[in-house]
């Protein structure tokens, strides 16, 4: 009764106060106990009674399994912890009922484990139970998640055979499945499918066609999802303004971001561990590592735990900011905790090591997973080939898309995406056109980030007639471009004689409400500096820090190698000074910009002096920056 009313606490400590004076407490209890703790959500305490249960020599019931089981699920434990419970029961003379099996394969959403779903599906209908609507769903659920659409298509033809009429929670697991292997049009189909045989879209539907398109870089199309929701007089909940928090923060559009945050209490919705995630990840693909900090203590004085999930964003949030040793620092503290790493937190690692290039200790972690700790799913090999990649482990990475290709790893449309981006980083224009190809030749719909793959490999090599092609497509198909479609666009116009042009993609970006980067400004002064259009560039300059972006070691070097190119040392050593002032460290390149342009005038002896007097300008040069620069001289003459 008192687990009923929230009251867990109390209730736990009468039992314990039982137990003490010596009364025996029996199973009915301990699974009481147990049950409120999972209807608080708290897990692990409902883990140690069972565990001090079994200490105290209590045999557990079928419904005690059955309660854990589900526990287990939702704290998304190893495959092989979840078996080893069954084999367990089963070892004490417990049979699995088909509540047991239902909840077997809801086990199974988490960590691509469809191939154990249908293995539980198949052991199910062995022992004599009939699957029913709950076990279709369910297994429907899996497939969805583990994007396996097929798979998915072929449930429902059995529901039907058997008699279960599909249901709501159906047909959303199907669209989920379509969605999120990015077959858009396909699940749109479903919508309308549902529609003419009576049953109404609800606010699942609606969200999850909203989230595929936002992941797929088409705004329009989502927003038009959102307003036919609006329309239909479906009220959104907090899923929905999760998936617009995300659509406008991945294009970098925060001040729409945070005008959805603020509507959430508006319509009576509060954010929850999800939205705080999604703010958390929005903030680390950007790079914004102070903001990822101050979401964290925000979210902490709202009252949220981190979880497991929480801990994977923060690690994927610090390690695309840089900050790879706070990333690590997150992991060790997730373990402290005693929170279970699960799929997710490997593939967080393994991206983290990947954006490092750490293909060895990717390797060995690779080697972890599959030794039994967690089953490596699409995201798995994805990040082994952005390792690889980095790593320029050029070899491993076409040996690993080899066995894509052949079949011996299932040539996933992740990892035909993921070929597209670590060949275009490589600079491997015909192994990108091939991944290309491929991912069309196979069904799949391109997105956003492949698209931007394909428009930077053409742009890199001035193809710009391939790259409107590119355009055109994105265009034709309903394709949103983001802040890195313009970041590219505008590298390829600087690099031409139509340089003029990225400062009017830059004006297009800031028209569209798109807040610029670095990177964008960065671009456009390089335009002009390589161009001898140094006016232009200051002009870019001084809008770049007026928007309040801290120009970075890119952007000064950028006009130091301009000036000393032009023979303008004056001006050269004046931007070394006011870098210094800024805060602003000036690096190598800095420097032999500088040495450089003095060689290349023959002046030997002012490239000497230069370096000789480079402690006095500045102070904190090192004696091996020093040797390097004088080595960089010798050899011009050598």
């Amino acid at each position: 009764m008192l687990g009923k009313e929230s009251r867990v606490s109390v209730a736990a400590s009468l039992l314990h106060g039982l137990h003490k004076d010596g009364f025996e407490i029996d199973v009915y209890a301990y699974t009481s106990l147990i049950t409120a703790y999972v209807s608080n959500g708290r897990y692990r305490e409902a883990v140690m009674v069972f565990k001090k249960m079994e200490e105290e020599g209590c045999k557990p019931t079928l419904i005690t399994y059955n309660v854990i089981l589900n526990v287990y699920g939702k704290m998304g434990m190893p495959w092989n912890k979840i078996m080893a419970l069954v084999e367990g029961m089963k070892s004490a003379g417990v049979k699995p009922d088909s509540y047991t099996f239902n909840t077997l394969i809801s086990c199974c959403r988490r960590g691509s484990l469809h191939e154990e779903a249908a293995g539980v599906f198949e052991e199910m209908k062995l022992a004599g139970f009939s699957p029913d609507k709950v076990t279709y769903n369910a297994l429907l659920d899996v497939y969805g998640k583990c994007r396996r659409p097929k798979e998915a298509m072929q449930v429902l033809r059995e529901m039907k055979i058997n008699g279960c009429l599909p249901s709501i929670v159906t047909y959303n697991s199907l669209i989920s499945a379509y969605a999120r292997d990015g077959l858009l049009k396909e699940a749109m189909e479903l919508k309308t499918q549902m529609v003419e045989i009576g049953i109404k879209p609800d606010v699942f539907t609606y969200t999850t066609l909203l989230s595929g398109f936002e992941k797929a870089g088409k705004d329009e199309s989502a927003m038009k999802v959102f307003e036919e929701m609006r329309s239909a007089g479906c009220k959104p909940n907090i899923c929905t303004f999760n998936a617009l928090i995300k659509m406008h923060g991945n294009r970098g559009n925060f001040v729409e971001m945070m005008k959805v945050f603020d509507e959430i209490n508006k319509c009576n919705c509060k954010p929850d561990i999800v939205t705080w995630n999604t703010l958390l990840a929005v903030f680390g693909q950007n790079g914004m590592d102070s903001e990822v900090s101050g979401v964290f203590k925000e979210m902490k004085r709202a009252g949220f735990i981190p979880e497991r999930d929480t801990f994977n964003t923060l690690i994927s949030a610090y390690s695309r900011c840089g900050s790879f040793d706070q990333a690590m620092s997150i992991y060790k503290r997730m373990l402290e905790a005693g929170v279970t790493p699960d799929l997710s937190t490997y593939n967080a690692v393994l991206a983290a090591l990947a954006r490092g290039g750490m293909w060895e200790q990717s390797e060995k972690i690779f080697a972890e997973m599959k030794g039994g700790r967690c089953k490596p799913n699409e995201l798995t090999y994805s990040s082994l080939l952005h390792a690889y990649a980095n790593g320029r482990e050029i070899d491993r990475m076409l040996a690993l898309a080899e066995e894509i290709y052949s079949g011996i790893i299932e040539p996933h449309a992740v990892l035909l995406k993921t070929l597209v981006l670590v060949y275009s980083k490589s600079d491997l224009l015909m192994d990108t056109e091939r991944a290309f190809l491929e991912l069309k030749k196979k069904g799949f719909s391109p997105d956003i980030p492949t698209l931007n793959a394909m428009i930077s490999i053409y742009g890199r090599r001035q193809m710009v007639a391939k790259t409107n092609e590119i355009l055109h497509f994105m265009n034709d198909s309903g394709f949103t471009p983001s802040l890195t479609t313009y970041n590219t666009l505008m590298y390829m116009y600087s690099r031409s004689e139509n340089f003029a042009r990225a400062e009017d993609v830059l004006r297009e970006i800031l028209a569209k409400g798109i807040k610029p980067d670095i990177i964008s400004y960065n671009t456009v002064i390089f335009a002009y500096c390589r161009n001898g259009r140094m006016k232009e560039a200051s002009r870019i300059f001084s809008e770049m820090r007026d928007s309040g972006l801290v120009p970075d070691v890119i952007t000064y070097n950028t006009f130091v190698a301009s000036y000393a190119a032009d023979s303008l040392f004056v001006e050269a050593l004046d931007v070394v000074r006011y870098m210094i002032k800024q805060g602003c460290k000036p690096n190598q390149n800095t420097y032999n910009s500088i040495v450089d342009g003095y060689c290349k005038l023959n002046q030997r002896y002012e490239a000497i002096t230069f370096v000789n007097n480079l402690s006095k300008l500045d102070p904190h040069v090192t004696k091996e920056l020093e040797c390097k620069l004088s080595d960089r001289i010798a050899k011009k003459w050598t």
